[in-house]
């Protein structure tokens, strides 16, 4: 039962590891003393990283099912939108959100839903808020992309993904043009809904494009 994870890290920090190519120039050995969370297909870089997190979430369709078998062989807590119902079922590892018609712009309280707020990294900030954690350290959301057509446009990537760490992610696959205006907006809620209670998001990510969280360098959060 995900009631049971409430608060399970209140007053702890975590590092939220999105997939941008920026992880690609890091220095990235404190990830293994770290609490992680990781998103998407960040699978693909467990072992040229060499961590393994201790929570997982994926929302969009597309990446859902896209990497299946891989997300379910996975050993870490996983919160999933309930989008695939076919290909994962809830277990002692898998819990299932809903992210349909939310009414809230921000979940305090994952078992209501949660908004997903034009990324997997807003979902990820709302269960890392569930979980308790003070403090969010953000890595590897570049917040950049090179991309054809209009923001949310499903679209087929032919050749190699330059926008991810792994020029494998969407290649010869389906993908959904990024929203970043909108992915701002909800930043920006999650950013005030830390700070009304105490807590606290900062962005890492080398060279970041994001402007919302307040920025520090990574070498210097973990003594590199």
């Amino acid at each position: 039962m995900i009631e049971i994870l409430k608060n399970r890290h209140k007053g702890q920090r975590v590092v939220l590891v999105c997939n941008g190519p920026s992880l690609n120039t890091m220095d990235l050995s404190f990830l293994k003393n770290e609490i992680c969370i990781g998103l998407n297909k960040i699978y693909l870089g467990f072992t040229r990283f060499k961590f393994y997190p201790k929570y997982y979430v994926a929302v969009n369709q597309n990446v859902l099912e896209q990497s299946a078998s891989e997300i379910n062989a996975l050993t870490s807590v996983k919160f999933l939108s309930a989008r695939c119902p076919k290909l994962f079922k809830a277990n002692a590892l898998t819990h299932i959100i809903n992210t349909h018609k939310p009414t809230e712009n921000f979940y305090c309280d994952i078992t209501q839903g949660m908004e997903e707020g034009y990324t997997v990294t807003y979902a990820a900030l709302q269960i890392a808020f569930y979980l308790g954690f003070k403090e969010v350290i953000i890595i590897g959301m570049d917040h950049r992309f090179d991309y054809s057509g209009n923001p949310n446009e499903s679209k087929f990537l032919a050749g190699k993904d330059v926008n991810h760490f792994s020029s494998s992610y969407f290649s010869n696959q389906k993908w959904d043009n990024p929203d970043l205006v909108n992915s701002e907006k909800y930043y920006a809620i999650a950013k005030t809904k830390y700070e009304n209670t105490g807590r606290q998001i900062i962005d890492a990510t080398l060279n970041g494009a994001c402007t919302v969280f307040d920025k520090r360098d990574y070498r210097s959060i973990f003594k590199l």
